[in-house]
């Protein structure tokens, strides 16, 4: 295409908000380049915590780190979606990839875990619009109808960095210097270079009008209650374990937060369509059922997971590098079940039977699961992640198109954020739960694993005089470790460390067992979720459509 015919394409884009499929393509990789940049980090960080933290002296620190990350991500959202539908998405969109880099930038050189983690809240500001805004924006250039087959392409994205991240991770925390830089520090100013790709190609190819909201009053008192409301949930999600879950501080968290949510909801009743988040959205049954969906989903699906990892590195050894690697097959189950789901949703116009087949198969990959033992091969693991995989791929673009497609054009940015929210929210409270669960089921299995590698050593007393085993001398402290860093079991003699792997294996049979239950309620609820025509318009196209019936 000449340069004149680009420039006239790229004007009538802009009058119109109708884009072709080149032009969509282009800023799509704008937008897949932020959304990288967002899911790497959520992977590639935690593979190299435990370095930073001895480099930076701060173990007992490195929660917070995690925790000032999660929270302003997470409070983020919402807001990124009320302030796009007032001033325009493409502007926040580069705001959110600038805040980011920025917090990037500056978290490579701190020089305490507190710091760190000061640093790390700047970057979870600028992440918490990355996703929501990216998913907005697709939804103002591509009409329902034809969404599913390019969300495929971000669920891709966010696949390949759920394996890249351990990777990438393993490989800076394992390197002493680059170019004269710790090499952990790497992790986070290697976001600078592929942050400005994606400001120039979104400042280059994302050209399309923005219709502004009638009125621009924003809603400073729902973003203070959901603060009040939000954060004293998520550190107790994250603190808990460590707390206790009715220590003080726990019970302080709930009663503040329960405070906090209750003056939110007050709040946007009074805002009305002013709302950070309207609650005229939840007249909607579809958008109601979806979002609570969402939220079962985000509960079963984090929750579940996050065993997984633990048990490829504490039942077979795999270092957290190689764990990225052995979650290849549901990475793979998941791409190819979106691409296909999203064919079929393009061509058929029908998404409600990914919701109940996606559901169905991932309580079937839990059901399978439940029944680990220790002596299971890692291929039969692997099967268990393809079904998943299969599952959630269905799961996750057409949650977000369900929703979308629930309400008005101009309420798209403000949906599309609350869904992720509230999704978000399910997965950090679904962690913070099932890891409760499988670290109280090991410890109720302290006793027996102790009669056991007691009665080990009592057979053959030599085993203690063995370097790699001086983990069991007495004394020492197994279950901390375990959950501190669990590579001794590797090279340990498999007398003592076979009651540890079998006992973990039993309890993150438990975990999936419960995981079930939740997904079965997801199953049960997806049964009654209405399907609504998908429209054939983008959301930019209806806009300019009720502006221009408006002026008439």
């Amino acid at each position: 295409m000449a340069r004149a015919e680009r420039k006239a394409a790229a004007a009538e884009s802009a009058k119109t908000g109708v884009m072709t499929h080149r032009q969509i393509m282009f800023v799509l990789v704008g937008l897949m380049a932020g959304m990288f940049l967002s899911a790497l980090d959520q992977s590639v960080v935690g593979t190299a915590m435990r370095t930073i933290a001895d480099d930076l002296h701060g173990l007992s620190a490195q929660a917070w780190v995690t925790t000032a990350y999660l929270i302003t991500s997470t409070i983020a959202t919402p807001i990124y979606g009320k302030l796009g539908d007032i001033f325009g998405r493409r502007y926040l969109f580069i705001t959110a990839i600038s805040i980011f880099v920025v917090g990037s930038v500056i978290s490579g050189f701190a020089s305490s875990m507190y710091e760190l983690a000061a640093f790390r809240a700047i970057q979870g500001i600028g992440a918490g619009g990355l996703f929501a805004l990216a998913l907005t924006i697709l939804a103002d250039i591509v009409p329902p109808r034809d969404r599913a087959k390019y969300q495929g392409m971000f669920l891709a994205v966010f696949g390949t960095s759920s394996v890249l991240g351990p990777l990438i991770g393993g490989m800076f925390a394992g390197i002493d210097s680059l170019f004269g830089i710790t090499g952990w520090r790497w992790i986070f100013l290697m976001n600078l270079p592929i942050g400005l790709v994606a400001l120039f190609l979104v400042l280059s190819f994302l050209h399309i009008p923005h219709h502004a909201a009638v009125s621009k009053v924003i809603d400073w008192w729902g973003v203070l209650t959901i603060i009040v409301g939000v954060v004293p949930i998520l550190i107790v999600a994250e603190q808990g374990r460590e707390w206790g879950w009715t220590s003080l501080n726990s019970v302080t968290a709930y009663v503040v937060g329960v405070v906090g949510i209750a003056a939110f909801i007050l709040i946007e009743r009074r805002m009305g369509d002013d709302a950070l988040l309207p609650l005229k959205l939840f007249q909607s049954k579809t958008f109601s059922l979806t979002t609570l969906l969402g939220v079962v989903v985000g509960i079963g699906m984090f929750g579940g997971m996050i065993s997984l990892p633990l048990v490829l590195q504490i039942v077979y050894g795999a270092s957290p590098t190689e764990s990225g690697y052995l979650m290849i097959p549901m990475v793979l189950g998941l791409m190819v079940s979106s691409i296909v789901s999203g064919r079929i949703t393009s061509a058929t116009g029908k998404y409600k039977i990914f919701m109940v087949v996606g559901t169905g198969l991932m309580a079937l990959s839990y059901i399978y699961l439940s029944t680990l033992t220790a002596s299971w091969a890692v291929w039969q693991i692997s099967l268990g992640m393809i079904v998943m995989g299969l599952g959630l791929g269905q799961m996750m673009q057409t949650l977000t198109i369900a929703s979308q497609n629930a309400v008005e054009a101009r309420d798209i940015g403000v949906a599309t954020s609350s869904a992720t929210f509230f999704r978000q929210m399910g997965g950090t409270l679904g962690v913070a739960v099932f890891l409760s669960i499988l670290f109280n089921n090991l410890a109720d299995k302290g006793a027996e694993i102790g009669a056991k590698i007691g009665a080990a050593i009592a057979a053959n007393p030599s085993l203690l005089a063995d370097p790699k085993n001086s983990a069991f001398l007495p004394g020492a402290d197994i279950m901390g470790r375990i959950t501190q860093d669990s590579s001794f079991l590797k090279t340990a003699s498999p007398e003592l460390a076979d009651p540890i792997k079998t006992a973990f294996a039993e309890s993150a049979a438990n975990v999936f067992l419960s995981a079930t239950i939740v997904i079965v309620v997801g199953f049960a609820l997806s049964l009654f979720i209405k399907e609504l025509a998908l429209r054939n318009k983008s959301g930019v196209q209806e806009k300019a459509e009720a502006a221009a019936a408006a002026a008439h």
